[in-house]
């Protein structure tokens, strides 16, 4: 095993910025708008984060994801092998002085993604190349709680295919097993149109 180096702790640390996509200002303008019919500030912000809460409940809960509103994209868990470098786990590297990694042992070796793609949308919308997705605390964390109970549920994904052609490829499998399903249903053999 690699010995580790004593941290200083007190020491200056790289802090990357935090952008809040719901500032006081862009509230204020929704809240400022003629088609706007809540003109309260604080329960606009409730009703943005109740729905972000539902959006990250249901790609959690349901194994297939979930297409966003508006043509947005779509966003779901995946399941993947570890990067090739190392996931230090610094409590206890800090505890005996030697470098030790996480190992993910409950599930087997495998990470959690979260994954957005936009590439495959019904209606292409400008740059849709430059968007990004990423997720909030919140998020990352009820993933990172719920994943070690459920992570063979989840797709797994190799890290060479590309995720908007097999999302798309599988989305489409299962609305045409559903079709099939309902089209049994209301069939009627002795019915002659």
């Amino acid at each position: 095993m690699k010995d580790a180096i004593k941290v200083n702790l007190k020491g200056p640390r790289y802090r990357p910025p935090r952008f809040n996509t719901i500032s006081a200002e862009i509230l204020s303008d929704i809240s400022a708008h003629e088609d706007c019919l809540i003109k309260d500030v604080k329960k606009i912000r409730d009703i943005i984060v109740a729905a972000n809460r539902e959006i990250s409940k249901t790609v959690i809960d349901f194994r297939d994801g979930i297409e966003l509103p508006d043509q947005l994209g779509y966003m779901f868990l995946g399941t993947c092998q570890p990067k090739v470098r190392k996931n230090v786990d610094y409590k206890v590297t800090k505890e005996y002085l030697k470098v030790i990694q996480h190992r993910n042992w409950e599930s087997d070796n495998y990470l959690a993604k979260i994954f957005y793609t936009n590439y495959e949308t019904k209606y292409g919308f400008k740059f849709h190349e430059v968007w990004a997705f990423a997720p909030c605390r919140d998020f990352t964390r009820e993933v990172g709680r719920t994943y070690p109970e459920n992570w063979k549920k989840y797709i797994q994904i190799d890290h060479t295919l590309k995720v908007s052609k097999l999302y798309r490829k599988y989305m489409g499998e299962v609305r045409r097993s559903m079709l099939d399903k309902e089209r049994l249903e209301s069939y009627n053999p002795l019915e002659l149109d």
